[in-house]
């Protein structure tokens, strides 16, 4: 791995350039766009990757960058997804930005309404029957999964690979989290829930769930300091009862520590099989 890492560092660099394709060894290869827009607003942006195998392509990942529902950017997650297009070679990979909040723009419903937005743009740009596997880390895995169990209702999202994503904003637990005022006032706009549903859960990946939702794959570090482990127990739970296939693993670290080399390997193997077990 330690020269793929390498290699992968120089294929960092080439995107940077106006190569159009990317190599990943032997017979892997991606046309790449970056950059695209596929909405109006300046952050709706994607870098997309197209496998130069067209007859083989199984699946789409939209990539979901995390950064507290107000920061981060989908450049932060180009390396993983470089990992993943070279586990994953007959694949399409969009790798995706969305509207940030802000004081005067709120989280919820824009950020699920965006990936819907980036599907849909996909639906159109692409010429072939889509399948679409979102994968996101912290609130990147939120919407992800949010989007999947709420908004999915033409069901077009085959699996969820959720990495350290917030489950269930009502967890006592979790309101220890450093900004759980911008959580509790700021990542839903009022106008959204219906009247007898709180803001918390209305934004609540687990309180969607039902018999229909997506397979899910989720990963939480032994030593999160951010995102309690009552979160994969709750999400595991409710998958569960909800007769839902899932599989949930801790990997060695805190909440950043997912993307280091050794617990890198180890969630794109356990990715592999678990979408091997749902195709």
């Amino acid at each position: 791995m330690n020269k793929f890492r390498g290699f992968l560092f120089l294929i960092l660099i080439l995107l940077g350039c106006k190569e159009k394709t990317v190599h990943l060894g032997k017979e892997i290869s991606f046309d790449k766009r970056m950059n695209i827009s596929y909405g109006v607003d300046a952050e709706q942006k994607l870098d997309l990757y197209i496998p130069k195998r067209h007859g083989q392509i199984k699946n789409v990942f939209i990539i979901v960058h995390g950064g507290g529902w107000r920061g981060g950017d989908k450049s932060e997650l180009t390396f993983f997804t470089l990992s993943l297009m070279q586990k994953f070679p007959e694949s399409v990979f969009a790798n995706i930005n969305y509207r940030l909040a802000s004081s005067s723009r709120f989280a919820l419903p824009n950020q699920t309404d965006d990936v819907g937005k980036a599907i849909s743009f996909l639906e159109k740009t692409l010429e072939y029957k889509l399948t679409f596997i979102l994968l996101g880390n912290s609130a990147g895995g939120h919407l992800s999964m949010l989007y999947a169990y709420k908004v999915n209702t033409k069901f077009k999202v085959k699996a969820v690979v959720n990495i350290v994503g917030p489950s269930d904003l009502s967890d006592p637990n979790f309101k220890n989290y450093s900004d759980y005022s911008f959580v509790e006032n700021q990542l839903v706009n009022p106008v959204a829930p219906p009247a007898c549903i709180s803001k918390t859960t209305f934004a609540s990946p687990t309180r969607s769930i039902h018999d229909n939702s997506p397979p899910t794959i989720s990963f939480y570090g032994n030593n999160d300091q951010v995102i309690p482990s009552s979160q994969k127990s709750i999400l595991d739970s409710v998958l569960s009862k909800n007769s839902v296939y899932n599989k949930s693993f801790e990997f060695s670290g805190g909440h950043l520590d997912w993307d280091k080399e050794k617990n890198a390997d180890f969630l794109l193997n356990k990715i592999d099989v678990f979408l091997k077990q749902i195709k």
